[in-house]
């Protein structure tokens, strides 16, 4: 769908730099998604993987994060493997409802409800990162806490449009359950596209 260089602005690794490869195409759909007009993959004609390999290859940052719409939607094998010749680190954000593929240096999980991770994925997420939309997420988020691995980073983050609502909830859930983090969009505090 697209490509770009900015600063990563969720999770872990919020506030690096980083080349953004969007896929085009999801068929989880959540109703808070920031780029919905990555879901229908039809509007996005395809991209020469090695063109887009060569365009990250000249990125200073020397990562890319790939991204969607659902990346895993596609097998992303090929992909990495020629990231990887370029000395490029791999870094993959995923709902996990589909079978994972690639070599990644960092896995960020994001589970769905509405399209829960395939459970082989649990195991090789470096970072959970669970939105926070109303109270019932935080049942969801301390189950999937459960089946990721101890050295596994857990983060909530608050729906945009209802940060304010969710904040002080989430404060709270914090403070009495100290294994997890909150994370920020910090890309829009700062208005980084």
């Amino acid at each position: 769908m697209e490509e770009f260089y900015t600063i990563q602005g969720e999770g872990f690794h919020a506030g690096k730099p980083a080349y953004f490869v969007r896929i085009g195409g999801c068929d989880v759909g959540c109703y808070w998604c920031d780029v919905k007009e990555s879901w229908d993959a039809t509007l996005h004609p395809p991209t020469n993987t090695d063109k887009i390999v060569e365009n990250a290859a000249q990125c200073i940052a020397k990562a890319v994060v790939v991204t969607g719409g659902e990346p895993l939607l596609y097998n992303l094998d090929y992909f990495c493997t020629e990231l990887k010749k370029k000395g490029i680190s791999t870094f993959l954000e995923t709902s996990g409802s589909h079978p994972l593929s690639g070599n990644w240096d960092w896995i960020c999980l994001s589970p769905k409800k509405q399209n829960p991770p395939l459970s082989e994925i649990f195991s090789r997420a470096h970072e959970l990162k669970v939105i926070i939309s109303d109270e019932s997420d935080f049942d969801w988020a301390e189950k999937n806490a459960a089946l990721v691995s101890v050295a596994c980073r857990l983060y909530l983050q608050p729906e945009w449009s209802r940060r304010n609502q969710m904040m002080p909830l989430m404060v709270d859930f914090v403070k009495n359950h100290p294994r997890w983090n909150i994370s920020l969009q910090i890309h829009k505090y700062m208005r980084i596209p």
